[in-house]
């Protein structure tokens, strides 16, 4: 499974009313960073198909949802559970410490 591409008018749908936990990778095509960790969020993808949804944010094409979670730098990550922010990873993190946060809401 790969990473779910959201925006501004299906963020609702998609992420918040998801029945499972979704890692939301609020990112630009600009930002190294993002493209950094965009791999390692593939596979997480993959490996925790079914248990955990992964949604990529564009912030340049969606200002209304980054403003509204108040996202300042990117990449910033968010995991949201049952529609609320549970955790918020700023910056290109390695894959094991992703994965510990996300092990952790699931």
């Amino acid at each position: 499974m790969k990473p779910i591409i959201v925006d501004d008018s299906n963020f609702q749908t998609e992420v918040l009313n998801s029945n499972i936990p979704v890692l939301v990778d609020f990112w630009a095509i600009w930002c190294g960073p993002c493209k950094m960790i965009a791999p390692t969020l593939e596979e997480i993808a993959k490996e925790y198909d079914g248990k955990l949804r992964v949604a990529k944010l564009d912030v340049d094409a969606n200002p209304k949802t980054a403003m509204q979670y108040g996202i300042r730098s990117i990449p910033t990550l968010m995991i949201i559970k049952g529609g609320q922010v549970v955790e918020q990873i700023v910056g290109a993190v390695q894959k094991r410490q992703l994965i510990e946060k996300v092990t952790t809401h699931l």
